[in-house]
């Protein structure tokens, strides 16, 4: 058995027995609940690993229950939502979501975003870290730390907005396609991820750059994807 354990945050029972028979077949731990105010509970009691959440809960929004577990806890958040408008996923990431699933989702693209935060949390446990600092203008990247500066201002990124600056510093001056990105990202291409790549990118702009309608340090290369340039 899995030592992962999964808290399941859903109050519609099919796609709830969808995602449990897949997490089950697959040998994962998991909790199911149908309320916002009961996965608050069974966060603060059992302590999962990583938590699947639709927004449309019948006690409580999503972003209510991602704002108030992330007063006191960073463990990973997967919104899976039929929500699509870029608002609500930017909403959602911006109270402190991981990453976010549009329904209907395949459950191939659901164990992959799986299998992509198991090995962000085993390289984080392990002290799997670049003992350097990137710097470029007036960002600062400590990798040690995991920390982000403009100005020696922190900057509180999500994990995925962080493995995406990462990525492009990494190769700053290079431009990387969406297909390179979301590969090395989430550890798959499909339509959701390059949706999500965008939303991210938003996201990330908007705590990265002054101006993010004109970005300094990350260009968009229509159709293609982005590249991280060079500033003095």
């Amino acid at each position: 058995m899995n030592k992962f354990q999964i808290l399941v945050v859903e109050d519609d029972p099919p796609v709830r027995n969808l995602i449990t028979t897949t997490l089950k077949a697959h040998d994962y731990r998991y909790i199911a609940v149908a309320a916002g105010e009961e996965a608050i509970m069974e966060m603060a009691s059992h302590n999962p690993d990583v938590i699947l959440l639709d927004l449309g809960l019948p006690d409580l929004d999503g972003t209510e229950v991602i704002t108030r577990i992330r007063s006191w806890s960073n463990v990973p958040i997967i919104v899976i939502s039929a929500r699509s408008e870029d608002s609500d996923k930017i909403d959602a990431l911006d109270a402190g979501a991981d990453d976010y699933l549009t329904k209907p989702f395949s459950v191939d693209e659901l164990l992959a975003r799986l299998r992509v935060t198991q090995r962000r949390l085993a390289l984080m446990q392990n002290g799997g870290v670049t003992q350097a600092v990137y710097e470029n203008g007036k960002l600062r990247i400590d990798y040690a730390s995991s920390c982000v500066y403009i100005d020696d201002n922190e900057l509180h990124l999500t994990p995925i907005e962080y493995k995406l600056l990462c990525l492009l510093a990494h190769n700053t001056g290079k431009v990387l396609t969406h297909k390179f990105i979301t590969q090395s990202v989430w550890g798959s291409s499909w339509d959701n991820d390059v949706a999500s790549l965008r939303v991210f990118m938003a996201t990330l702009r908007k705590k990265l750059e002054a101006a993010p309608g004109s970005p300094q340090y990350i260009q968009t290369h229509v159709g293609i994807g982005y590249r991280m340039q060079k500033v003095e």
